[in-house]
């Protein structure tokens, strides 16, 4: 059974040290991708690094997340902008890109990184990673000015009204281990056609629930989160992870192997 983390933070400090456990993790539980996302020019330059030395299991989705939009240098918007451009064939996504509500008070400067990334991922016809905390209504109503190949609303947990409008879009959603015991989340399962679902870890975020209980984040959490989507689908595991690698494999134009 071929299993895939959409989402995953592989250059985050927390991870230092730790990467060829994480691979041979992956591979024990028959994770067969891992699309690691940025957060700021370092860890685009990690990302791709990281993707260089394990072809056919990390993937880099390249962006500025919007927790780093108040501290990234001067030059950095545009030296992220050329570095993606310059990666263009290597890259698979634009991503962690979004908006979020912890950080109005530098809206503005939120809003015109997003654009900036938006556009960079129309310019070069790649799908985008959505974070959208607090802004999903925002962000819903937004994307579709845009002329964007797809879109992955990573984490989404509410409205449904947002939800609604995401799948009437064609929109992806990802979930994480949450889904074992949220039920907010597994409400969003329960509404979210398999057809549109992928799954993540969102690692290195800690999980202090049953059964991670604050163990380090690691790809063989998958195999929690497909198990409970298919519990509430009233599914086969088998089936579920399948079409998950369907979905995956049509979302990022990558062949699993």
């Amino acid at each position: 059974m071929k299993l895939i983390d959409a989402h995953v933070h592989l250059s985050d400090a927390e991870y230092i040290g730790h990467i060829d456990e994480l691979v041979a993790d992956a591979k024990n539980a028959g994770v067969t991708a891992l699309v690691t996302n940025s957060m700021d020019l370092k860890t685009c330059q990690n990302d791709i690094k990281l993707a260089e030395k394990y072809p056919n299991l990390v993937y880099p989705a390249l962006g500025i997340h919007p927790w780093n939009v108040n501290v990234i240098e001067e030059n950095e918007l545009q030296e992220t902008i050329d570095f993606i451009q310059k990666n263009k064939g290597i890259i698979k996504a634009i991503g962690e890109i979004g908006l979020d509500y912890k950080y109005e008070t530098i809206w503005e400067k939120q809003t015109m990184v997003f654009d900036k990334m938006l556009h960079l991922a129309e310019t070069l016809e790649l799908p985008v990673i959505i974070h959208s905390r607090g802004t999903t209504d925002k962000i819903v109503e937004m994307l579709p000015s845009y002329n964007l190949k797809r879109v992955l609303l990573h984490w989404f947990s509410h409205p449904m009204s947002a939800l609604t409008k995401a799948l009437d879009n064609g929109y992806f959603i990802t979930e994480g281990p949450p889904v074992t015991y949220s039920n907010g989340i597994r409400e969003v399962v329960d509404k979210t056609p398999l057809t549109n679902l992928l799954t993540e870890t969102d690692g290195p975020v800690t999980y202090w629930k049953q059964p991670f209980n604050g163990q380090l984040t690691k790809p063989s959490f998958i195999r929690n989160v497909v198990g409970a989507v298919a519990e509430i689908k009233k599914m086969q595991v088998e089936e579920v992870a399948e079409q998950i690698i369907k979905n995956f494999e049509g979302f990022f134009n990558i062949k699993v192997t």
